[in-house]
Order: C-alpha cells, then structure tokens, then sequence
C-alpha cells in the first residue's frame, strides 16, 4: 500500500472527513504560501495542477489559470524546485496530462515528483488500459496512482478502477469539466457503486463551490475536493490570507 494511502486511511479511521484543495502551480509568484495558507487551515492534502496548454477535463477558471501559469514559464521541473524541501505538513497530489509526463519520460517525471514531496498522481486523460508503464514507474516511487469514476461508469469498470486506483479514488459528481456547480450531481450513486467493491478512500470533486455542498458531500463520501471555486477567488486577487479564510470555511462545514 503506498505511503498516501495509509495517511489517508488513517484520517478516515480517525472520523475526520478529508478537505482536498486543488491549486495550480505557478498561478501566481506566491502560490506556495497559499498552499502552506490551507494546509494551516485544515487541508488534509493538498492537489497540484501543472499547467498544460490544452487540459481536457478542466472548464474556463482552470482553463484561464493554466494559461497565466504557463505565461509565467511554470514547467514540472520549476514547480518541483519551488516545493523541493518544503514542509508544509500536507501530502501533495500532481495532477495533470499524460503529454507533460510522457514528453519528460516516465521514470524521471515519476523520481522528480516523488523528489519534491508528492505522494500521488491523478492523470485524467490516461486510461487504465493504457496506464501500464506509468503505473509501473510510480511503483518504483512510491507514487499512488490515482483513478477517476464517473457517472458514466459501468458497473464491471467500476470495480476494475476501484480495485487499481491507489491513495484515493476519484469520484466525479457529474459529466462535466470542472468548474462551479449548484447541486451535488450523482455523487452519492458514484461513491456507492465504489464502496460496493472496494473501502478505498473516495472523495468527491468536481463542481464542489461552497461549503454547504461540500458538507452535503461529505455525508455519503470519505472527503472532498475544492478546486474551480478555490482558484478563481487566487485569480481575482485573493491573499495567502485569504485563502486560508476560505479553507477554513470549508473545513468548519465539514466538521459541522
């Protein structure tokens, strides 16, 4: 079992429901701060996008932030060098698209990564037909990899990528890119049809936008992700400060 399962199994075992921030790196020169910001505020691990130029799971706010980190010259290599050392009491997950690891080469994007701190790595637009070698390099890094389920699932691959997904599994609440929603979607028909073949970890991500969702999804699931409504408020000017007001709102929702 990797390192980031056994931390996450072992929030679930202690009653706490996980909060997951997601940030892009290098969305602005400050980005660490706000990452150490909701670690502080009661993130239970952290998500980490690098920026790629055509990111086909991600709707108009990550789109945009993608872009303004990719203006700044951000790369797998700079973001690695900016948490390399970094104690932020957190575990980190990479998220982004197969064509930023496979042109860096598998087995070094796998050793830079786990290098710089990350435990997992969630890469939406790589089958699990096709993620043979990839899973294979993060073995060798003590790398979880992680999968996505979707509404879409069917009942026979549900249990496949319930039973490959490692860290935590991935719960899409709708059909749809990511970004700000108004009702929970099929989160809960997603986590169950998980948790009847498997007691990985599963949280719920896509369209979470305020802290009355995010408490409503944390009754049927083990945890949530906060990603497009996190990012736009760093993207309008938000503060370290304020980011960590936000979490903490979320957190307190969550707790409730």
């Amino acid at each position: 079992m990797k390192s980031l399962e056994v931390t996450l199994r072992d929030v679930r075992a202690r009653g706490r429901k996980a909060l997951v921030p997601y940030f892009m790196a290098g969305v602005t020169p400050d980005w660490v701060q706000h990452v150490a910001a909701a670690v502080h505020a009661g993130a239970d691990a952290i998500e980490v996008g690098v920026p790629f130029s055509d990111p086909l799971m991600d709707g108009v706010v990550i789109q945009h932030a993608a872009t303004q980190s990719l203006e700044a010259g951000t790369t797998l290599d700079s973001l690695c060098a900016e948490l390399d050392g970094a104690d932020l009491g957190a575990p980190l997950v990479v998220m982004t698209y197969y064509n930023i690891f496979h042109h860096y080469g598998l087995r070094r994007a796998a050793g830079r990564l786990a290098d710089a701190g990350f435990g997992g790595a969630i890469v939406p637009d790589l089958t699990f037909e096709e993620s043979g070698e990839w899973r294979e390099v993060c073995d060798e890094n003590d790398l979880a990899t992680i999968f996505l389920v979707a509404p879409s699932t069917t009942p026979e691959r549900f249990e496949r990528l319930a039973a490959a997904t490692q860290g935590f599994c991935y719960a899409s609440a709708r059909m749809a890119v990511t970004g700000r929603s108004s009702d929970s979607g099929d989160a809960s028909r997603v986590v169950d049809a998980v948790r009847a073949t498997s007691d990985v970890p599963t949280y719920v991500g896509i369209g979470i936008t305020t802290p009355a969702q995010a408490r409503d999804a944390c009754q049927h699931s083990d945890g949530v992700i906060v990603g497009s409504a996190l990012v736009d408020t760093i993207l309008h000017g938000a503060t370290a400060s304020d980011t960590e007001e936000f979490i903490r709102s979320f957190r307190s929702a969550i707790d409730s």
